[in-house]
């Protein structure tokens, strides 16, 4: 739905009165509308990447289940030589 003319002309008052007023908070304000532009750009461009903290995460929990499987083998060795035959 179109904004009207008084409606635009509103927001427009609003945002100089917001950027005289406090031109810090309006400069990270049209930083985050330039990132959530960006973001909704790349949505549509097919499948993201993942983030690093997520490929991080992946391989430290692979690294976790490759250590304890690795202590388990070891136990399960050690346990069985240890029985007389």
């Amino acid at each position: 739905m179109a904004w009207s003319q008084d409606e635009e002309r509103m927001l427009a008052m609003i945002e100089r009165h917001l950027t005289d007023e406090d031109p810090k908070l309006a400069a990270r304000l049209e930083s985050f509308n330039h990132r959530a532009e960006r973001g909704r750009q790349g949505k549509g461009a097919g499948r993201r990447l993942p983030g690093r903290s997520t490929v991080i995460i992946a391989v430290s929990w692979l690294l976790i289940a490759t250590l304890i499987a690795t202590l388990l083998v070891m136990a399960l060795r050690h346990d069985a030589a240890a029985l007389p035959v």
